[in-house]
């Protein structure tokens, strides 16, 4: 017996510190099986991490759980759970996620992990001084009483020596009823470890927007909006976050929601980037039309409106109530958000009529033909805005002059002429919003605006620009902040844009100070409340946690029945909540 355990701790550990060897090199894995049951993961610092959650873990870690089962099977995994397991699923014929250890084959993992550490263990067939890994975590399936869902490991080490190890344990409740006082837990936590004086820290979440579903056919983005709030001593459970705590607002927009102020004009540049796909391969996927009448019959149209006015009117505020049209179902609040701007030139018209309309090649073709040839018979001579580079611009100033360059109206050439009015629009569009709300300057939108790169790369950074407007203008619906925490957040974008690629998830975190926010916190109540006890030791603590989602991704926990809550009773208000307690116990080798 005790020859099999220490082999299959030598094996453990050797693997273990082959990926850990491998990730040190940047070389990145998929997970690995162990002994048939286990799979096995590094979790890098800076990837989602499922501890943090609970423990607001980010660091390297060994996540261990249960090896997911092939798609035909999954319809079983009730029958190879045990009955205390449940925590039943609820989504039948869904992915079921994550897939939990029993807690006695968890055990046994925590134990090869800290037999291999062991300095103590000189007869394991292992290199020495042993290297010390990362943190394992196991997820477990709560089959115990204490409804255990984790069980961790991470060592104690001093000048490079490893002395200890801290074994946590983690739990996880369903619990409408909870009841726990403060003083208990400093008192369990003294107890247990020891010590005379201890320090709570507490800790809350507070879920400012969160997008849902508009229908079956229009999901919901992933845009939220969270205030997260830390402070020291506590004084009681739930406390509110005092004026003097630490605050940040974490802000992750995903563009394109139809209920935003800027859906218009999302749709232009979602528009745009089909011409710079097509530009790139040859191949345009035309957008439906959102104007019953073809693009000819609008390019036509226009044109004749111009040459009536003698090409100095100025139909512009036709088509800014049309965009303005697009956006009615707006609440009037909001629209001051994001103005439409009164000062379009015939390029931006042009682009205003197309993008809305063209639904082929030879529409694209037919439209810039209308075009030269009133530009050429002198049938128009339009107006347009300084610091264009576009070719039809270049036309255009041509036709003042009574020459125009030929050109072939073949390949591509149709769709980039239309992407560069489109570009050249979209930029003085969020240019006019940036200084206009005073969140930037030009020099500020330099390297997103600048005309100096080739035009793929030109859309990418409009792309960018794109989302910082759409991060700034729900944090200005949702948040209300002051003028100095938009120019601020403004900045905090723009610096990680211009070294960063495009990324919808990531997550952008503001400092503010409790007092600037206090009315969207202090009548609220959290989604997430914590408290952590301490005595000055990071790795040896207590949690105790209140969430109102399960901070738990391996499991599932019985859905109330809404069916049974009437609208005018307190019912709503008791919300189904998860308890989480985090224990640990130390032990030293020397």
């Amino acid at each position: 017996m005790w020859s099999r355990m220490n082999k299959a701790a030598e094996e453990f550990y050797t693997r273990l510190l082959q990926e850990f060897d491998e990730e040190k090199k940047g070389i990145c894995k998929d997970p690995f099986i162990y002994e048939a049951d286990v799979q096995v993961q590094l979790i890098s610092k800076g990837q989602p991490n499922p501890l943090k959650n609970i423990l607001n873990e980010n660091d390297v870690v060994f996540i261990l759980e249960k090896v997911p089962l092939e798609k035909e099977e999954t319809s079983h995994v009730e029958e190879l759970q045990s009955e205390e397991t449940a925590i039943s699923d609820f989504s039948t014929g869904e992915n079921v996620g994550p897939l939990a250890l029993p807690v006695g084959r968890a055990r046994q993992l925590i134990g090869l992990y800290t037999m291999a550490h062991n300095p103590n263990m000189t007869h394991l067939k292992i290199n020495r001084p042993v290297t010390a890994l990362p943190p394992l975590w196991v997820r477990c399936d709560s089959s115990d009483p204490e409804g255990t869902c984790w069980l961790g490991a991470e060592l104690i080490t001093t000048n490079n020596s490893i002395t200890g190890i801290v074994l946590y344990v983690v739990s996880c409740k369903a619990d409408k009823n909870y009841s726990i006082n403060l003083e208990d837990l400093k008192n369990s936590h003294k107890k247990r470890h020891h010590l005379s004086t201890v320090t709570a820290w507490g800790f809350a979440q507070y879920e400012l927007l969160k997008s849902t579903t508009l229908d079956d056919t229009v999901p919901g983005s992933q845009t939220t909006i969270t205030l997260d709030i830390s402070w020291s001593p506590v004084d009681e459970i739930l406390q509110i976050p005092p004026l003097s705590s630490t605050a940040a607002l974490n802000i992750k927009v995903e563009s394109g929601d139809p209920r935003s102020p800027l859906s218009h004009l999302h749709r232009e540049l979602k528009f745009l980037l089909v011409l710079a796909d097509g530009l790139r391969t040859g191949v345009t996927e035309w957008p439906a039309p959102l104007e019953e009448k073809s693009a000819i019959e609008l390019v036509q149209e226009f044109l004749n409106d111009l040459n009536k006015l003698d090409g100095f009117g100025d139909p512009t505020k036709k088509d800014t109530e049309t965009v303005k049209r697009d956006g009615a179902t707006i609440d009037h609040s909001i629209e001051c958000l994001f103005t439409v701007r009164g000062d379009f030139d015939f390029a931006e018209q042009l682009w205003c009529k197309m993008s809305s309309s063209v639904i082929s090649y030879q529409d694209l073709v037919k439209c810039f033909t209308l075009i030269i040839q009133s530009l050429q018979c002198g049938d128009i001579q339009p107006w347009l805005h300084s610091g264009s580079t576009s070719l039809l611009s270049k036309l255009i100033h041509q036709s003042y002059h009574g020459t125009m360059d030929t050109i072939s109206l073949s390949g591509t050439l149709p769709v980039q002429m239309l992407l560069e009015i489109g570009l050249d629009k979209l930029k003085k569009d969020y240019i006019s919003f940036f200084i206009g709300q005073e969140l930037a300057s030009l020099n500020h939108l330099e390297y997103f605006i600048s005309p100096s790169v080739d035009l793929q790369e030109q859309v990418y950074r409009v792309q960018k620009l794109h989302h910082i407007l759409e991060i700034i203008v729900s944090c200005k619906l949702f948040v209300k902040p002051q003028h100095e925490l938009l120019f601020s957040l403004t900045q905090s974008c723009i610096k990680y844009y211009k070294q960063n690629p495009l990324d919808e998830q990531h997550i952008f975190q503001l400092p503010v100070r409790p007092t600037a926010v206090k009315n969207l916190y202090q009548s609220e109540k959290p989604q997430k409340w914590r408290v952590e006890i301490n005595s000055g030791q990071k790795k040896v603590k207590t949690v105790w946690q209140l969430s109102d989602s399960l901070p738990v991704d391996h499991l599932n926990c019985h859905k109330p029945d809404f069916s049974e809550l009437s609208l005018n009773s307190s019912s709503l208000e008791e919300r189904l909540s998860f308890t989480n307690v985090v224990t640990c116990s130390q032990v030293h080798f020397k």
